[in-house]
């Protein structure tokens, strides 16, 4: 499992190719050199398994101010079904989970943020914050066996908020 993630929150015009690279790094290449060390090692040994990529709603929703952010969790997205595709001849399963809102050390600072919450508020269907939890049994599901028919997808954990 993929699972890392940094944001810094900054206007695009005033972003630097230093901190577009740290996130990118982060969020998407190193999901691509561990998943590719994790692989080589499986075809070698001729194991099949899962991938499971930790991906963001903002692979699909864009917000102000996280430019990088998102361009990073798209990636992780299109990452996870190229990948699916040509893995599936090792019998190689590679999934994405995209969180919404949960409750965690990167959101904390806007959870904190009254008008953030009323926002959130107002595009989560469910009004509601996820936890860490409902993100967590949807992975341990694509882990297991009775996700094995099922490959380059992400499952978004989002309260409803791609509903809209």
């Amino acid at each position: 499992m993929n699972s890392a993630g940094i944001v810094t929150r900054k206007p695009f015009i005033e972003l630097t190719e230093e901190e577009w690279d740290k996130v990118l790094d982060v969020n998407l290449k190193g999901y691509f050199l561990c998943a590719q060390a994790a692989v080589r090692q499986m075809v070698k040994e001729k194991k099949k398994g899962k991938i499971i990529n930790i991906s963001s709603i903002n692979a699909e929703v864009a917000i102000p101010n996280q430019v990088h952010y998102c361009a990073s969790k798209g990636g992780v997205r299109m990452l996870t079904r190229a990948m699916a595709l040509e893995l599936a001849q090792y019998q190689i399963n590679v999934n994405a989970v995209g969180p919404g809102v949960v409750k965690t050390a990167l959101s904390s600072d806007r959870l904190a943020d009254p008008a953030q919450m009323e926002w959130l508020m107002s595009v989560v269907p469910l009004k509601k914050i996820g936890k860490p939890k409902d993100v967590s049994n949807v992975v341990l599901f694509l882990a297991s066996e009775e996700a094995d028919y099922i490959t380059g997808r992400t499952i978004y954990v989002d309260g409803g908020w791609l509903i809209h």
